[in-house]
């Protein structure tokens, strides 16, 4: 176990604004293409809550630069901490926080999912609007992760959803895309959101922002991460 790398990697990573890090054991969970690595890095950067809770029924144009803002600095954060496991002698590869790669099967994922290392990496658990909702912050975090071979101290996985009978962000979905299951580790994501019809919705209704590609309704009504400011 290399705890002196973990220790620099997380001091980089704090210094360049991370509100939470860990890491994830990923061994059975990473594609065929991705059996190389076996630990997952997963960063939770901080979502705006002045911006956040500007959104009500639908979201703002502030909220779509944050969110490409927010992409942005995930992006050099984790390139960052990639360069420092490669100069370790180490494989490191930074999935992209925030992209979409269509294939036969699928139409909505990413070359890996962000929250699955978020979970392993003991970040959060998954919500019943199907993002990462954290104890701090509520689901008010956007995500990055790192994939390597290097060994590193696992961080302990969470298992179980703390959602509750909570319902609020099933019923606030405009686009009525969330089913309102608990989320457990294994459980298919169609049964947690409807995502072509979160797609749909965003295309239609909110072209004039960020030509549909954003929305938060969900992220901003979360009682867990709900916060009045001072």
């Amino acid at each position: 176990m290399n705890n002196k790398m973990k220790e620099k990697l997380y001091e980089k990573a704090y210094d360049m604004g991370v509100a939470k890090i860990g890491v994830a054991n990923l061994e059975g969970f990473l594609f065929d293409d991705l059996k190389q690595f076996s630990t997952g890095i997963s960063i939770a950067v901080r979502l705006s809550d002045a911006i956040i809770n500007q959104i009500n029924d639908i979201p703002t144009k502030t909220y779509f630069h944050h969110y490409r803002a927010i992409n942005f600095l995930i992006d050099q954060i984790t390139l960052a901490l990639s360069n420092m496991i490669q100069n370790e002698g180490y494989y490191a590869l930074a999935i992209p926080a925030s992209q979409t790669i269509k294939t036969d099967k699928d139409a909505y994922r990413g070359l890996f999912q962000h929250r699955t290392a978020a979970v392993r990496a003991g970040l959060g658990w998954i919500g019943k609007n199907a993002c990462l909702i954290t104890d701090e912050y509520g689901p008010r975090v956007r995500l990055g992760t790192i994939l390597t071979n290097m060994t590193l101290e696992y961080d302990k996985p969470i298992v179980n959803s703390k959602c509750g009978d909570c319902n609020i962000c099933v019923s606030k979905c405009p686009a009525l895309a969330l089913k309102g299951n608990l989320w457990k580790p294994g459980i298919e994501r169609e049964k947690l959101v409807d995502v072509v019809a979160c797609s749909n919705h965003m295309s239609v209704h909110y072209k004039d922002i960020g030509r549909g590609s954003v929305c938060g309704v969900c992220v901003s009504n979360c009682p867990k991460g709900n916060r009045v400011l001072r």
